[in-house]
């Protein structure tokens, strides 16, 4: 179950409320029985980039293996941008693999 924060308009007191999905928002506050709002924080968990599903390492292993001419061409490239960055020789180690 997910934990809300709540922050009171008028008495600025602050409190986590544990909460099912489908339960109503809380209005009044416990303290003063002031009115009530949802406090909204970034998220502490972002997915970036590729590999979080089966078809986004396939697919790119097949793209990368059918143009036979265009791949030395862009293995010569990747290998130059290598030398500057070590994550990119990193991913491009891991997808003929």
């Amino acid at each position: 179950m997910p934990t809300y924060q709540y922050l009171c308009t008028e008495c600025g007191h602050a409190f986590e409320q544990v909460q099912k999905f489908s339960d109503d928002a809380l209005t009044t506050c416990p303290e003063c029985t002031g009115k009530l709002r949802k406090v909204f924080n970034s998220v502490g968990v972002v997915f970036k980039g590729s590999g979080f599903y089966k078809t986004d390492s396939k697919a790119s292993s097949s793209a990368s293996s059918t143009p036979s001419t265009p791949a030395a061409s862009s293995t010569t490239s990747s290998s130059s941008s290598s030398e500057s960055s070590g994550a990119s020789s990193t991913s491009s180690a891991a997808s003929p693999a």
